[in-house]
């Protein structure tokens, strides 16, 4: 059974950084992409950075770009999400998403406060 689970969420000041992590156990093959995925209060789920396995090529959320980056360990089955220059707008659930040929799984989320 293949399980992901987050870290590294909390409450932070307008300006300052959080680290995520997402560490996927199981029996997980043919992965096409890894990502991170957020839903603040009242909206919808929305994309803010993917990976993919097959050269390593990034997608950022406008809103993000500059200052997310997305990283993986395929050895680990991990992948991170480094966020600086954090915003309110920053504020929401964030989930980690791993799509292989067959399908796709998610976390369970974790919440990201930014104070202003």
């Amino acid at each position: 059974q293949v399980q992901l689970v987050e870290s590294g969420g909390g409450l932070v000041q307008a300006g300052g950084s959080l680290r995520l992590s997402c560490a996927a156990s199981g029996s997980i093959f043919s992965i096409l992409n890894m990502g991170w995925y957020r839903q603040a209060p009242g909206k919808q789920r929305e994309l803010v950075a993917i990976i993919r396995t097959s050269g390593d090529s990034t997608n950022y959320a406008d809103s993000v770009k500059g200052r997310f980056t997305i990283s993986r360990d395929n050895a680990k089955n991990t992948v991170n999400l480094q966020m600086n220059s954090l915003k309110p707008e920053d504020t929401g659930v964030y989930y980690c998403g791993i799509v292989t040929t067959s399908a796709a799984y998610w976390g369970q989320g974790t919440q990201v406060t930014v104070a202003s």
